[in-house]
Parts: structure tokens; C-alpha cells; sequence
């Protein structure tokens, strides 16, 4: 009579016999090894080994054998959370156990209460063979073998913050489990369907920086082979000359150790194309994997995204993912790279990531699994933030303690490159600010004058009567104010003169998109072109006009809007003006923006001579950071970690809640613009899953309080699209009586109007 050793299977497929489902120990092994790989470049290898050897030990139970077999489920992650606090104790037991129990659900909160989650305290309290944690089989000890001590990972705390440090590796070596976790069970699965899964064999970093320098080297020698012979001409041929220099001085500085670097180079220097050429070469001297760039603003993503892939010549579109909320991967040439893009959009593994602000920092602080798989890839990596002063204030302390988290234990470089540096070092008085920040541009201040392109001056208070006589001599001007309501009254008075358009987020963006395209044409036409707009058109939207009129807000706003004033530097500085006006009260400044613009009228009161100068930017963000003081961290999410400091008892879910960069009260309404529109809208009504569908549909939406969605569905104005499926996720305006062809949705009811008042 034979003994017949009892095998526990982690993955199984009713269809085919137990030989060919996936052996627990098969699974355990391969998780742990894909785990420790990923951290080993933060060396938490013997940690993330273990950590995968035990995430679903709970498998190793009759229970769970049922249900494979179509029994109840069974919690298999407390499980190994249990082992490993026994066998390796505190704190490297209890860092282990953080991650296993919480590979399925999402970060724990580690004590106090959850968010229909159990923390991880009431999780370890439960005994084995007690509710849903069935007993072990003894045979795990034979198959999974541990040591009995754990080597701790070479990490440097942060001095002031090592709580933080610690809350952060944690996020990191869950990142490395989770992503090992979903990789093996994707491969065994597509291995059972003989399938192939469209992962991998991206070009290699090396490979795209030979073929940038190649298009960097191409653009020069087209460049010179101009003769140029206007005047005109020749001031382009001075910025490509000095773009060309910035450029290779940023190069030059990629020799520098890894860590914290910073590029300033006012609109028109180029940057875009600086920062990516000091990464690669970065990259390639410290043998860093991938480039990461990080861009505020939706808007001018895909513009970006699109630069880098003509760069990037036959590897472009293979080589970048582009990850936000309205990337169209329809847009894409073959299928076989929309797959491999879709799926490298879980753990960003691609050499170049395109990605929002929003999408990269509430990834740093999130809890569920799907968002955090990606973490252990930002590591090892150059991380460029493009405009970096619009990092949002409320949480601006906990970002900057990622960044240096990020710098110092993860070998990564974070270039923070804008033309309006904000004052976050501690050089320049913030407490406990970045250290050793390296500039890698050319003399910054020498450059502001070299480029130089507006004269930005303060005119004082502006009546509409005022604004309207502006508007009625200048026959290409851009007035930019504060709320959409300011924006929508200044058009119905202008609206008569010649030229005169109006832009506004009550636009959905295929329709923005189309007006911006007709104010181009009358732009280069050098017909009349007058447009009353909000903040939105600051957002890196690429339109020259001789004047541009700002009402007052923060300095770094100012820039913003000067960059859209003699854009392509055809006329001298001291033809172009940007004037910075004060509206009348009833248009007073939005309390939101009141002491960003009392900042600003100190920086004008003492720089006023050059109001975007290197000095006055500084001042200017330097009173910012001091008015707000504690407000930098609202949430207070430096001091949950520190408050969780000695029993590691992190509130992950809870801080993730709360680490919201965007907090809108806004809900998206689909407007059936067009063709286009109505045919999603229908496929939407009949769909089961949403998908690549909301991409589409993205472009066709408006934002609006919910309010006044609420009161448009009451009154019959909007309707729900697919109840049924999907709840009350999505409405539709029906018809398009409610949404003007020049200026957006247009509802007169004077409540609706009265709460778009405070949104810009």
C-alpha cells in the first residue's frame, strides 16, 4: 500500500484534470521570485522572497480545496500574515504581514476601524480554526521551508520623518507582491488557453536614446540649413541656437549623481525635449529603467505624448504608454501594441510612461491593488514633473516627502522642470525643504532675459466697460478671468465685434477643440481673434496673441497666461504685453484664489520692473508656502504616519481616502455633440461593460455640480443612460437646446448659474 502526498492547488479550470491545474508550492515559488526581482533594486529581496512564499498560505486547507471545487470561499490571506508575525516578529514579521493580508483587498488599516475592511489587528486576533480561517495542513513547513530570521532591508529614514519611511517601503514591497501575484496568475492562465500575452519586448532605453539623439541631430542640421533673411528669421535662429545650448548643458549635468535636480527654463527655451534628453542620458550612465513624465494638466498630455513618439522615430509607438483617464488607444496603428499597452498600463512596464500628476501621486498613496501593482516600477526610474509648481498645496508636504523617499531609497531622479520654480528648498527658507537640488539649466536668470518674450505689467482696477473698450481697439487680444460666469457675461457683451470667441470648461472638449482650431486660423490669418476665456486655455494650449489681459490670481498663473502672448516670439518683448488687471467687485477674486493674488500684488509692489524674473517667482511662492503654513499637509497625512510611528499600525485605507488631489463635487454630464457622440451614447445604453467605451466618450463631457444635475434630471432635461447595468453612473442632456454652439451649456436657471460661480 502506497502513501499518496495530498497536493493543494492554487489555481484550478473545471474543465481540465487536476495534472494541469497550478500546485499551490508551484505558485508560492514563482510569486516569490518575481516579488523579490522586483525589489531588489531597494534591497528588500529576502523580505519580498518570504513575503511572496506566504501570501496565500490559507490554500493549504481542505476548505479551500472545496472551493476550488465550487465550495464557499475561504480567507486565504490572514493565513500567512499570521506565520509571519510568529516567525519573524516585529518589525519585519508585522511589514510582511501587512502586505499578505492585504494583497486581495486593498491596504489594511493596520488598527482602529476600516472602511468596510477589517484592519489588520482584527485580522491577526482571529484564531486558526475560528469564523472563516480554517487550520493549516503541517504540510506547508515541508514545502514552504522559512528562515527563521529575516535579513532587514539597507533602508535610510527620512530624519525628520522615518515614520514615513517606513509606511512607504511598505506600500513599496506590497507593490512587489501584488504585481508578482496578478503576473502568475495572468501567465498560467494564458498558458492553459495556449495563449500569448502581449507583455514585454519593448525597445530597450539605450535603443531610444540613440534614436533621439538621431532626431535632436536632424532637427539641428534642417535648422542650419536655413539661411535665414528676415528679421524674424534671425530671432529664430538665435532661440534654436540657445535651445540647442540648454540642451546640451542639460545633457552634460546627466553625469551627476542620482537624486534631486531641478530645470528652469522660461516658455520657448524648449524644455520638454531638455528634460528627456538629460533622462536618457541619466538613465543610461546609472542603469535606471525607465523615464516617467509627469504632467499636470489632461489637456496637453497626449500633445506630449505624441512629441515624444515622433522622437522616438519606428520605436515611438511601442516604446510609450500614455496613461490617463481619456488616452483613445484607437488612435494607435496595430492591435498587438494596443495589448501590450493595455496591459502595461497595470504595472507600468514600459521604458517611457506618459501619466497626469493626479494618476502618478494617488498611485504613491493608494490602497487598492490595482493602482499600487505599478509602485515597485516607479523605482529605478527618472521621474520628470513637468510644470512642478502646480503640485496642490493641501498636500503639498506629503509629495515632497515621496519625492525624497523616492530619491533617497529607491534610486530614482526627479527633475522638476518649469519656468516658474517653486520655492521648496531649504535654501530658499522652507523648513525642512529639498537639499541639494541641482539645476541642470544654463544660468537661469541669464536665460529669463535671453527669452524674454512679454512685459508683464499690473493696469489696476478694470471695469467690464473698460475690458469691453480693450476688446473693441485691439484686433487680436486674449482676456483671461477668474470664474465662468465673469467669462460668459464679458462674451454677451463683446459678442457683436468682429472675431470675438469665448472658451469655457461648460464646453465639452471636442467642442473646445474645434474653437481652438477656428481662433488658430484667425490668429496665422492675422484676422480679428478676441477671446474671453478661463484659466483652462493656460493649460499649455498652443495660441500666440500680441496681448493677453490676466485678472489677478497667483504669479505662477500670470506665467502661465504670458506664455500665451507672443508665443512664437515674432515680435520684441517691448511690443507684447501682458497686463495683469484687478475686475470690479461684483467679479471679485473667488476666496480660493484671494491669497494667491494678495501674494502677487506684494511681489508686483516690489518686482514690479521684472514681474516673472527668477527673484520675484521665488518671493512670490515663498509668501505663498508661509500664509498657508499648516495647510501645506490639511489632511494631516504626515502625522497619521507619524502617530503610527512605534507600532507600524498605519492607517493605508484611510489615507488613501483622503489623498485626493482633486476634490470635486463635480459629476460629468455626456452632451450629444455630434455623430460621434450620439453613436457612444447608444452603444453605452445597450453595454455590459464600460472600458475603452469611456474613453470615447470622454471628449463629450461636461462637468457640473451636482446640484445642478440633479435639478436638470428633476426637470426632464437629462436623462440616465443604462440603469440597469451601471446604476446612476452616466447621464445625457437630451438634445442639445440647453448647449450653445458658441459658448457651452447654457441653462438660465439663476441657481445653476449662481454655483458655477466659484468654479474656474
Amino acid at each position: 500500500m502506497t502513501n499518496t502526498k495530498k497536493v493543494y492547488y492554487a489555481h484550478s479550470e473545471k474543465a481540465l484534470p487536476h495534472e494541469q491545474w497550478q500546485t499551490f508550492s508551484s505558485h508560492a515559488e514563482n510569486v516569490a521570485k518575481l516579488a523579490a526581482q522586483f525589489a531588489e533594486i531597494f534591497n528588500a529581496y529576502q523580505l519580498a522572497y518570504n513575503t511572496g512564499l506566504l501570501h496565500d498560505l490559507g490554500k493549504y486547507t481542505p476548505e479551500f480545496n472545496k472551493r476550488l471545487h465550487g465550495g464557499p470561499s475561504v480567507d486565504h490571506a490572514t493565513a500567512g500574515a499570521k506565520i509571519a508575525i510568529e516567525r519573524w516578529g516585529f518589525p519585519l514579521g508585522k511589514i510582511s504581514a501587512f502586505c499578505i493580508a492585504s494583497h486581495h483587498t486593498g491596504l489594511v488599516n493596520g488598527d482602529g476601524e476600516g472602511d468596510n475592511r477589517s484592519t489588520l489587528k482584527q485580522r491577526l486576533s482571529v484564531p486558526f480554526g475560528k469564523g472563516n480561517l480554517p487550520e493549516l495542513d503541517p504540510i506547508w513547513q515541508s514545502e514552504l521551508p522559512l528562515p527563521e530570521k529575516l535579513v532587514s532591508p539597507d533602508l535610510t529614514p527620512d530624519p525628520y520623518n522615518p515614520s514615513f519611511s517606513l509606511a512607504f517601503f511598505i506600500r513599496m514591497l506590497y507593490s512587489c507582491l501584488v504585481d508578482a501575484d496578478f503576473l502568475d496568475t495572468e501567465a498560467f492562465y494564458a498558458n492553459l488557453k495556449q495563449q500569448d500575452i502581449a507583455r514585454g519586448n519593448a525597445p530597450s532605453l539605450d535603443q531610444l536614446h540613440q534614436q533621439f539623439n538621431q532626431f535632436i541631430t536632424d532637427f539641428r542640421e534642417r535648422k542650419k540649413a536655413l539661411q535665414p533673411q528676415t528679421e524674424e528669421e534671425q530671432r529664430n535662429a538665435k532661440l534654436n541656437c540657445l535651445r540647442s545650448q540648454i540642451l546640451e548643458h542639460a545633457v552634460e549635468q546627466a553625469q551627476q549623481e542620482p537624486g534631486l535636480f531641478s530645470l528652469t527654463v522660461p516658455t520657448g527655451g524648449g524644455k520638454t525635449f531638455t528634460s528627456m534628453a538629460f533622462a536618457l542620458e541619466h538613465a543610461k550612465k546609472y542603469g535606471m529603467q525607465r523615464v516617467i513624465y509627469v504632467i499636470p494638466f489632461t489637456s496637453i498630455i497626449e500633445q506630449n505624448a505624441q512629441e515624444f513618439r515622433k522622437a522616438f522615430g519606428e520605436f515611438g509607438e511601442s516604446a510609450v504608454l500614455e496613461h490617463h483617464s481619456t488616452f483613445d488607444d484607437e488612435k494607435l496603428l496595430d492591435q498587438e501594441t494596443k495589448d501590450k499597452l493595455k496591459l502595461a498600463s497595470e504595472n507600468w512596464d514600459m521604458p517611457i510612461v506618459v501619466t497626469t500628476a493626479v494618476q502618478f501621486f494617488e498611485s504613491l498613496f493608494a490602497d487598492k491593488s490595482s493602482r499600487c501593482r505599478k509602485l515597485h516600477n516607479v523605482a529605478n526610474s527618472v521621474i520628470i514633473l513637468d510644470e512642478a509648481q502646480m503640485l496642490p498645496l493641501n498636500l503639498l508636504l506629503p509629495i515632497m516627502q515621496s519625492i525624497k523617499e523616492l530619491a533617497r531609497n529607491y534610486h530614482s531622479s526627479i527633475v522638476m522642470c518649469t519656468a516658474t520654480q517653486p520655492a521648496i528648498q531649504t535654501k530658499h527658507g522652507f523648513y525642512r525643504g529639498f537639499e541639494n537640488v541641482r539645476e541642470i539649466a544654463p544660468n537661469p536668470t541669464a536665460l529669463f532675459a535671453d527669452l524674454r518674450r512679454t512685459s508683464v505689467q499690473h493696469i489696476g482696477m478694470q471695469s467690464d466697460k473698460d475690458l469691453i473698450d480693450k476688446l473693441t481697439e485691439n484686433q487680436q487680444i486674449l482676456i483671461i478671468v477668474n470664474n465662468r460666469r465673469h467669462a460668459r457675461s464679458l462674451y454677451e457683451q463683446a459678442k457683436q465685434l468682429d472675431g470675438t470667441f469665448h472658451l469655457t470648461t461648460l464646453m465639452c472638449a471636442k467642442h473646445r477643440s474645434q474653437m481652438l482650431e477656428q481662433i488658430r486660423q484667425h490668429l496665422q490669418a492675422g484676422r480679428s481673434c478676441r477671446v474671453i476665456a478661463t484659466s483652462l486655455i493656460e493649460a499649455g494650449v498652443d495660441v500666440d496673441f500680441p496681448l493677453v489681459m490676466r485678472a489677478e490670481a497667483g504669479l505662477d498663473s500670470v506665467a502661465q497666461a504670458a506664455g500665451r502672448c507672443n508665443r512664437e516670439g515674432k515680435k520684441l518683448a517691448e511690443q507684447s504685453f501682458v497686463w495683469v488687471f484687478q475686475p470690479e467687485q461684483q467679479w471679485k477674486v473667488p476666496p480660493e484664489l484671494s491669497l494667491y493674488s494678495a501674494v502677487m500684488r506684494s511681489t508686483v509692489r516690489r518686482y514690479s520692473k521684472d514681474l516673472l524674473s527668477v527673484e520675484a517667482i521665488n518671493h512670490y511662492f515663498s509668501g505663498v508656502y508661509e500664509q498657508k503654513g499648516k495647510d501645506l499637509d490639511n489632511k494631516q497625512i504626515l502625522e497619521k504616519c507619524h502617530a503610527a510611528g512605534k507600532t507600524l499600525d498605519f492607517p493605508f485605507q484611510t489615507i488613501a481616502k483622503e489623498f485626493r488631489m482633486i476634490e470635486s463635487h463635480m459629476l460629468p454630464l455626456i452632451i450629444p455633440f455630434d455623430k460621434e457622440a450620439e453613436k457612444r451614447i447608444e452603444e453605452l445604453r445597450y453595454a455590459e461593460k464600460v472600458g475603452g467605451l469611456l474613453r470615447k466618450l470622454q471628449p463629450y463631457t461636461v462637468q457640473i455640480p451636482k446640484e445642478s444635475l440633479e435639478a436638470l434630471f428633476k426637470a426632464g432635461r437629462i436623462e440616465a443612460i443604462n440603469e440597469k447595468q451601471f446604476g446612476n453612473q452616466f447621464y445625457s442632456l437630451i438634445g442639445l437646446d440647453l448647449y450653445d454652439e458658441v459658448a457651452g451649456l447654457d441653462w438660465g436657471d439663476t441657481n445653476f448659474i449662481n454655483i458655477e460661480n466659484m468654479v474656474l
